[in-house]
């Protein structure tokens, strides 16, 4: 149940200071420091729709303590929610 509260943690902080969460892709462990997650969020979704775009998506890389409270974010990609990446 760990991982469960973790995600809600990130979900809860993302939604009040960045952006509503997508889908949370990666949860590992980082030892001995926390964990790491991978989040993908949407990005700028009003800005999208007035302008009939198709919506961003942002993909950060998040940690967290041992006490899993989000220490640090970063957005490493941002794309077309339409697109196709795959990663190596």
């Amino acid at each position: 149940m760990e991982i469960k509260k973790i995600i809600g943690n990130v979900t809860g902080f993302f939604n009040e200071f960045v952006a509503p969460v997508h889908k949370i892709t990666s949860v590992e462990a980082d030892e001995p420091n926390g964990w790491k997650l991978t989040v993908e969020v949407i990005e700028e979704k009003e800005y999208m729709k007035k302008y009939a775009k198709d919506e961003m998506l942002g993909v950060y890389d998040v940690h967290l303590n041992q006490e899993q409270e989000v220490i640090s974010y970063k957005r490493r990609d941002i794309r077309y929610r339409s697109s196709i990446k795959y990663e190596a």
